[in-house]
């Protein structure tokens, strides 16, 4: 009888043992259910989280609990890294050429993470670093051209010059960092769009002021007026760029329509200084060829951006290299260098013939183009 009490006891105690063993297990599942949900309504304002291939789901444990699903997931993304995405499965704010098949970037849950991104290959490694080498190169060649001047460069025309570099500095620097950071939330793809654009629009006004100021050197009123005109239209775009519509994919025409409007504004100053000075000055010492050999090089580079030429005609073919934004940052480059020899040319000219007193006795120069 003493034994079977004995046994009794020991019984009723393991199972006193188990229920609060279950009943803990219980607390600790609730506790880390709460846990999630709070995490979930903190980042609530993150549009899409980084997505894994229904293909690649066999490669992950799938618990029923989903709380160690959800640190299943976690535990997956942070041991095996981002993979690249094809533009199907990006999330709506990160979709925007429909041509551009695969190897998208996700979005990325850092500051770090969008930079390190910029040593990885994906459909934005070319337009980062187009730009950002770009950006790199101006520097340099700004520092030959302020820092370094010759002994009779005045004051003023440093600044001149300073504002052209400042301006192609901007355009590229600005668009280097929206394509590295824009994949980080809406948000910040949004502010970094709307400066991208203001680069775009800062580059156009620059560099319109040391051709403006040595085409019409002895002529104050004219200068001025076209200055103030530029600058305007230059802040009107920017206005419009911080539109947040503007950004979109189906404003892409309107954007490169745009743009080239602001650049062809300079085409008013181009005909008054062909009709007063003619044709021969114009070509041989007002650097004309090269400001036209610029906007030739801005208009095809802004066609095939609103025509997503050559990957609309070979979908997937160009997700990586030679696509038309890559092709566009590469012609922008190209074209800031040839405006900066033509208004090198046009500077010149100048201090060889002197102040605007003895500007008519100008020295014949061979046909440069």
């Amino acid at each position: 009888m003493e034994k079977n009490s004995i046994k009794f006891a020991k019984k009723r105690k393991d199972a006193r043992k188990e229920a609060r063993s279950i009943e803990v297990n219980k607390n600790d599942e609730i506790k880390l259910e709460n846990m999630i949900k709070n995490n979930s309504n903190k980042n609530s304002n993150r549009e899409a989280d980084i997505f894994i291939d229904p293909l690649e789901l066999d490669l992950l444990y799938v618990p029923k609990n989903c709380a160690e699903q959800v640190e299943q997931f976690a535990k997956y993304v942070w041991e095996s890294g981002w993979k690249a995405m094809p533009h199907h499965a990006l999330p709506a704010w990160l979709r925007d050429n429909d041509f551009l098949l695969k190897g998208h970037r996700p979005p990325l849950p850092s500051v770090k993470a969008c930079f390190k991104s910029i040593f990885r290959i994906h459909t934005e490694t070319g337009n980062i670093w187009s730009h950002f080498i770009g950006a790199i190169c101006v520097c340099i060649t700004s520092y030959f051209y302020l820092f370094k001047p010759h002994y009779e460069t005045k004051l003023q025309e440093i600044f001149v010059f300073g504002t052209f570099f400042f301006g192609a500095f901007a355009c590229l620097i600005c668009s280097a960092l929206f394509h590295t950071f824009y994949c980080y939330s809406p948000k910040v793809c949004k502010i970094f769009n709307k400066i991208d654009y203001c680069g775009i629009s800062i580059l156009i006004m620059a560099s319109f002021v040391p051709w403006l100021y040595y085409a019409f050197y002895c002529d104050a009123t004219a200068k001025l007026t076209y200055m103030i005109l530029i600058i305007v239209l230059g802040i009107a775009c920017i206005i419009v760029s911080l539109w947040d519509k503007f950004s979109m994919p189906e404003f892409r025409a309107m954007r490169a329509l745009i743009f080239m409007s602001l650049a062809f504004s300079g085409l008013i100053p181009a005909v008054h200084y062909l009709t007063t000075s003619g044709s021969f000055k114009a070509f041989n010492f007002g650097a004309f060829g090269w400001l036209i050999a610029c906007a030739i090089l801005y208009v095809i580079g802004a066609s095939l951006y609103a025509t997503r030429i050559p990957e609309r005609l070979f979908p997937g073919k160009f997700d990586i290299w030679f696509q038309s934004h890559q092709i566009f940052h590469v012609f922008v480059v190209i074209a800031v260098y040839v405006h900066l020899y033509g208004i090198t040319k046009l500077a010149s000219y100048r201090l060889t013939i002197g102040d605007c007193l003895t500007a008519h006795i100008e020295t014949d120069f061979s046909f440069e183009f």
